[in-house]
């Protein structure tokens, strides 16, 4: 029997391609998609694993450090590390701002942290930690930065003296980890000119500027010269020790709010990025309709373009059944080349992505299986059209 669909790609081989590929761009657009989402999650949490913390304390009824604003002081960390089941406890300071680079505004996430403690970057792939207290940095590898360049952050430069791996915020953008002190300034410590004006609204307060109480003015001044806050405390527990007992306490006794592990990636991809998730989810779908009416109309002006031939197959007995299989296998043949295309775009354009695109193996079979269904019910339309034929038109004309 004449296997109509081979028959008309060998025809129009050229033809059946091209088409193939553009289907395929619009697959591998589509896979793309879904990798952005998944990059997302694993941005998400990465940045979770390399704190190295098994609890978050923040400030209380909030859910930072990174979904949401959160200001505790600095010394509470002495009386989270004395709680039952705590191995160690560690200031942070985060703070999302825009650095120039290379003469260029770079969006990054700057992280305060104590060196040698919880929160530093879990790869440095080159250069070295930070080891002092001011003044040194240790910046992303997609920062654009190298070990050796100087940053300027706020009013200070900062030698960058490492380079991490998988350092991103939760949003895609590089860190760039320096010494907490030097990040309590740049976050909550106000410009030279603003100092200078508050300190002489503050001499002109007459309740605070008094004869009676010399010292008083000189305090309150070197309060707002510095800064004793920081964004959360990093909790590491005893191997063995259940997270929820230790959250339950710093929430019942210390009045601030505690998350596990557990809840931060809840708050990271179920509240921070599920915003773009509907979004990515609403383009998957449209790009799943556009490419269903690009296959039905190809797949059906293929079949009208062959009428005659359809109608000489009736006309000599072939039976409806084989008909509709022979345009389900071009639809099909049709979708495999535009899925094997996209899988091999999306793999080639993904590393020149702005942010992390994660091309898993299971989104790659479930996209290949809604291709082919996709294609299977966009070659409906042909078929219908096949079947209404008249074999009369092979000798009709």
């Amino acid at each position: 029997m004449i296997n109509l669909a081979a028959r008309d790609i060998g025809h129009h081989l050229g033809r059946f391609i091209f088409t193939g590929i553009g289907l395929g761009l619009l697959i591998g657009v589509t896979l793309t998609m879904a990798g952005v989402y998944r990059g997302m999650v694993a941005d998400g949490r990465a940045v979770i694993a390399a704190s190295g913390a098994d609890i978050w304390v923040v400030q209380k009824d909030t859910l930072g450090p990174w979904a949401e604003p959160s200001s505790i002081r600095d010394d509470l960390y002495r009386s989270l590390a004395g709680l039952v089941g705590v191995a160690e406890a560690a200031n942070v300071a985060y703070l999302t701002m825009q650095v120039q680079i290379n003469g260029k505004d770079v969006r990054v996430m700057l992280a305060g942290i104590e060196p040698g403690a919880l929160g530093e970057p879990a790869q440095v792939i080159a250069g070295r930690p930070l080891l002092r207290s001011h003044y040194e940095a240790v910046a992303d590898e997609k920062a654009g930065l190298l070990v050796g360049d100087t940053v300027r952050i706020r009013r200070h430069d900062y030698t960058v003296v490492g380079l991490a791996r998988r350092a991103t915020s939760s949003s895609g953008d590089p860190m760039i980890y320096i010494p907490l002190k030097d990040a309590q300034e740049v976050q909550f410590l106000k410009d030279n000119d603003s100092l200078i004006a508050e300190r002489a609204r503050t001499t002109a307060n007459p309740a605070i500027n008094r004869p009676g109480a010399p010292g008083l003015l000189d305090a309150v001044v070197a309060t707002q010269t510095s800064s004793r806050n920081v964004n959360a405390v990093l909790l590491r527990l005893a191997p063995g020790y259940p997270a929820e007992e230790v959250k339950a306490e710093i929430g019942r006794w210390k009045h601030l709010t505690a998350w596990t592990r557990a809840d931060m990636e809840e708050i990271l991809v179920a509240k921070l990025i599920a915003t773009s998730a509907k979004q990515i989810g609403m383009f998957l779908v449209i790009l799943a309709i556009v490419s269903a009416a690009i296959v039905a109309f190809i797949i059906y002006t293929m079949t009208i373009n062959k009428q005659r031939e359809i109608a000489v197959l009736k006309l000599i007995g072939v039976r409806d059944r084989s008909i509709a299989t022979m345009i389900l296998q071009q639809a099909l043949a049709l979708g495999l080349i535009g899925y094997v295309v996209g899988q091999v775009s999306a793999s080639l354009w993904a590393p020149f992505f702005p942010r992390h695109v994660l091309l898993e193996s299971g989104d790659a079979l479930r996209g290949l299986v809604v291709t082919l269904v996709v294609c299977a019910l966009a070659s409906v339309l042909a078929i219908r059209a096949a079947l209404r034929i008249d074999p009369a038109d092979a000798i009709g004309g």
